[in-house]
């Protein structure tokens, strides 16, 4: 199946996805921040320069996109139709870095947290989620998933 827009166009729309400070992470950012909890901002001494890293805590927390981190099960993990083999190297090249980022902040002491955007969508659900946030800092588990996966 053919683009819909021409080569130029597709490149500057792809050149404008941020890869920090992206609309998920800030509503994450001020619930948390209302919350009374302060943090880092991609810390360049942590492995992976997590999105937020909570020191007090011996935490990070990486806010990942459906799409580019492929989040099993979810609605927004869709795969482009042009070009199918460079895709899929690109997400499962995407996947492997998490995983090694995962493994090597584990493996320093750091508690992961790996919060998706589905979850982050609606107001409601932001609240839940910065709440379960909240819990998972206050207690000693080492990792938390969050994310959506019903088709809602």
């Amino acid at each position: 199946m053919a683009d819909i827009v021409d080569r130029q166009t597709r490149s500057r729309m792809m050149s404008g996805i941020r890869g920090k400070d992206t609309k998920p992470e800030m509503v994450l950012r001020r619930a948390l921040h209302a919350r009374g909890f302060r943090y880092r901002l991609h810390g360049k001494g942590v492995p992976g320069r997590p999105d937020m890293i909570l020191a007090k805590h011996r935490a990070v927390i990486f806010v990942h996109g459906c799409f580019w981190h492929r989040h099993e099960g979810c609605r927004y993990a869709t795969t482009p139709a042009t070009r199918p083999e460079f895709w899929a190297e690109k997400f499962a090249a995407n996947v492997r870095r998490d995983r090694a980022t995962c493994d090597a902040l584990v493996a320093d002491g750091w508690r992961v947290a790996t919060i998706w955007e589905c979850a982050l969508r609606k107001p409601q659900s932001v609240e839940q989620t910065a709440a379960a946030i909240e819990e998972w800092l206050l207690s000693e588990n080492r990792q938390l998933e969050i994310g959506k996966t019903d088709p809602g």
